[in-house]
């Protein structure tokens, strides 16, 4: 889920062999994301359990490594310098799921897609093409907004009703197309469906003539999903039978391998 599962009692008190302070720190940062991006103190000691004194001295230590900007408003704000850090972990995850990708193409002749839920938005961090002469290409860095597409839908499906119509509220929802889902009513119905039957459809949602098909990447250390795009033609309900179950099998493949990865680089 994208959004962050400490709770207030986990903020305060350090995993076996953690800098406390650290942990503290990391947890004021995946607050912010949660929150949208920008904060005020007393939201972060809300959420968090901390005392004010407390995040106002992390917070005064983040802003002077550039990982957090004060607002003129007096507000909290992520910082740039972070984005380096976004860049570089988005390269690592996607060299880590283009094998896992190209399976995907080899095992159903469409274009193979790796997303994130960054912020608001989602982001297209790795791509493998179909073989096919006619074929979906999204540019890997790409953003779009969730309720366009096949992996926002995958994405959200479990993250709470109220967080999502947040999240809308804060980015609209513009039409894609005339098949754009474009009421948050409708949208939240469409995640009902997608833990009804365990994976998304974009159908001709984010282009015409193009379907998707999304599914999460379970136990991910962050929100990722993959999917399949190809012409609606090809991608039929007869070829979503066939489609799906290798997405899901794939998805927990590249599951297995995102966590060794991350056990690995930090044992």
């Amino acid at each position: 889920m994208p959004t962050s599962s400490a709770s207030t009692t986990d903020s305060a008190r350090p995993a076996p062999g953690g800098v406390q302070s650290l942990e503290r720190a990391f947890d004021l940062l995946e607050r912010m994301a949660d929150a949208g991006g920008e904060v005020g103190l007393s939201e972060l000691s809300a959420s968090s359990g901390l005392p004010l004194p407390t995040i106002h001295r992390l917070m005064r230590t983040l802003v002077a490594c550039g990982y957090v900007r004060q607002q003129p408003n007096r507000r909290y704000a992520l910082g740039p310098r972070l984005i380096r850090l976004g860049e570089s972990a988005s390269r690592l995850l996607g060299t880590w799921a283009r094998p896992h990708l190209a399976r995907l193409v080899e095992e159903t002749g469409e274009t193979a897609n790796m997303a994130l839920l960054d912020g608001d938005e989602v982001v297209y961090v790795a791509q493998v093409p179909s073989k096919h002469s006619m074929r979906m290409f999204t540019e890997v860095g790409r953003r779009v907004l969730p309720h366009t597409t096949g992996v926002g839908k995958a994405l959200l499906a479990d993250v709470p009703p109220e967080e999502v119509r947040a999240l809308l509220r804060r980015t609209g929802m513009p039409a894609a197309t005339d098949k754009t889902l474009t009421t948050p009513d409708g949208f939240l119905a469409a995640l009902e469906e997608v833990r009804r039957q365990g994976y998304a459809i974009d159908d001709n949602e984010q282009e015409i003539g193009v379907r998707c098909l999304a599914v999460s990447v379970p136990d991910s250390p962050t929100a990722a999903a993959i999917s399949i795009s190809g012409p609606a033609g090809r991608v039929t309900e007869e070829a979503t039978e066939r489609i799906v179950p290798v997405l899901r099998q794939v998805a927990a493949e590249l599951s297995e391998t995102l966590r060794n990865s991350t056990a690995t680089s930090t044992s």
